[in-house]
């Protein structure tokens, strides 16, 4: 195929709306820039530009991917979330824009210090961490290769020394209370899986689900905030959008007060909230 990048740009936007995505022409200018090495910002100047044989191929054969439904992020082993660009493999869950909300309302707090709880990327430490520069952090996770992606991020945004990560199953190898603990963990029905789009399968299993009815992870790091928390100290959830008053049960039979959902941008049930009295 040979033509100009807008030529690229076209055939791109062509494929992707045969599939469907959501937004075409933003993944077609995403894969043209990434396939023909020319930076997102700049991609627009260099339109008229000759297309070479091999960034056409490289194209296709990035279209090939998007086509058995490879996430973007994937091919790309970046993704953007909260100010920053997160390395992303198929061992971590993709960082999503929903998940924003949860470091939002706990950058509403004031904490020290703050445990993050099945980690993958570190997209939601790293973010709290690089807006508050005098705090320190906790990071689990129980998959090895997930803690390396974190790691490789921490380095990225400085934050390292403020950094410690462990591979442990919730709290069992963690030790001392914070004033903040937060997580996105597996909230995934297992009869829900079938119906889930075709890019999750891309993702690591036990990222999404429990195997079991959703809220299984919840049961447990409800059960242990209370000996984690410091007095006044917040612990927050991302949570499926129909899971907000079972959540909350939780957080309020493990005794933790000012129990509130949170929403998201479009009005469903996203984060659930408690404190330590």
């Amino acid at each position: 195929m040979k033509g100009t990048i807008a030529a690229l740009v076209k055939r791109a936007v062509e494929v992707l709306q045969d599939i469907p995505v959501n937004d075409p022409v933003k993944e077609a200018r995403l894969l043209v820039s990434h396939a023909a090495g020319i930076r997102p910002d700049r991609l627009t100047l260099e339109l008229r530009e000759d297309a070479t044989e091999e960034q056409a191929a490289a194209l296709e054969a990035l279209l090939a991917r998007r086509q058995a439904r490879e996430p973007v992020s994937h091919m790309l082993g970046k993704r953007a979330f909260y100010n920053h660009e997160f390395i992303v493999t198929a061992d971590t869950l993709d960082p999503r824009p929903e998940t924003e909300i949860l470091v939002s309302l706990a950058l509403g707090t004031r904490f020290s210090n703050v445990l993050d709880m099945g980690t993958g990327t570190g997209a939601i430490i790293l973010s709290l961490l690089a807006e508050t520069p005098n705090a320190k952090g906790v990071a689990t996770d129980l998959s090895s290769a997930a803690l390396t992606v974190a790691v490789q991020n921490a380095e990225t945004l400085e934050v390292t020394n403020r950094l410690s990560l462990l591979e442990s199953d919730w709290y069992t190898e963690v030790t001392g209370t914070f004033d903040l603990i937060v997580s996105n963990p597996p909230y995934i029905a297992l009869n829900e899986m079938p119906s889930l789009a075709p890019e999750l399968s891309y993702e690591p299993r036990m990222a999404l689900t429990d195997e079991a009815d959703g809220l299984t992870a919840y049961r447990k790091i409800a059960a242990g905030a209370p000996a984690h928390l410091n007095t006044d100290g917040w612990l927050m959830v991302e949570i499926g959008w129909q899971q907000g008053p079972d959540v909350a049960a939780l957080f309020e039979d493990a005794g933790l007060i000012n129990v509130a959902i949170k929403p998201d941008l479009d009005g469903r049930d996203r984060v659930v909230i408690g404190q330590k009295a």
